[in-house]
């Protein structure tokens, strides 16, 4: 069996897979300075309760947008596994796919497993949007190709610099606010109605302006953990997929291996 993991700026997510089937996930704070022996420590445990062991594993891949990450998963995987791993982007695992951009060596590598992942579900041109510590917009063409896209600040971090900028403001929790009116009768619900409303104003008009440049209709595919919350106040939305990343680096993992 395979396991993936995906290294964000918030999280780290193993994920063990059969085929593209993913049959357990983890999630642990990331810390770059967490070695390989304290992973082990962690993964190995988690193993066991789900009735796995680490020699069900015979293949590893890993993605990192923080790289001081990367040297302690390639111990975990050698030291525990036995492993040479996977990197995805690199060697046999490269993208695979256009990077038309003007620095392609930037892409960072969850936005280029989304594009994989979501070019291998979807036909048609598409924009990606992903709900994680920054929000992205993604472009792909038609023929899988990546062409760009948008960073904005992911909702939390808003959110943080409007609570900690301010002297009175409460901090409140990202929530489905309970009616459709952006008339806040108290400080709390002006603030939710603010952030929230704010960002569903923020994708639909630049989801507007995407479609409107690439002048061809497109698909709006929704990844990350908010997706599903917003999907509920918009219609934007074509699809949710909510392991976009993760099926993009066992996309990788089929490749590397053929």
């Amino acid at each position: 069996m395979l396991l993936a993991i995906d290294v964000g700026n918030t999280n780290v997510v193993f994920a063990l897979f059969k085929g593209r089937e993913i049959l357990a996930r983890w999630r642990i704070a990331t810390d770059p300075r967490r070695t390989g022996d304290e992973y082990a420590v962690w993964l190995l445990q988690l193993l066991a309760i789900e009735g796995w062991s680490k020699s069900d594993i015979d293949r590893i891949i890993f993605a990192s947008v923080v790289p001081r990450a990367v040297h302690n998963l390639s111990v975990l995987a050698d030291k525990y596994f036995g492993i040479d791993p996977i990197v995805a982007g690199q060697g046999s695992a490269d993208w695979g796919i256009a990077v038309d951009v003007e620095e392609p060596r930037s892409l960072g590598a969850d936005r280029a497993l989304n594009a994989i992942a979501a070019h291998a579900r979807h036909d048609g041109d598409l924009i990606v949007i992903d709900f994680g510590t920054a929000t992205t917009f993604d472009a792909v063409d038609y023929n899988g190709a990546y062409k760009g896209g948008i960073i904005a600040p992911g909702i939390n971090l808003s959110l943080d610099a409007l609570v900690n900028n301010t002297a009175k403001l409460p901090r409140i929790a990202i929530a489905s606010p309970e009616s459709d009116s952006v008339i806040g009768r108290n400080t709390e619900d002006q603030m939710l109605i603010g952030v929230f409303w704010g960002y569903v104003a923020m994708m639909e008009g630049l989801i507007a302006r995407m479609r409107s440049e690439i002048g061809r209709p497109a698909k709006v595919i929704a990844t990350g953990g908010l997706a599903i919350l917003f999907d509920r106040h918009t219609s934007i939305f074509d699809a949710v997929e909510a392991d976009l990343t993760l099926e993009g680096l066992a996309i990788l993992a089929e490749r590397s291996a053929a």
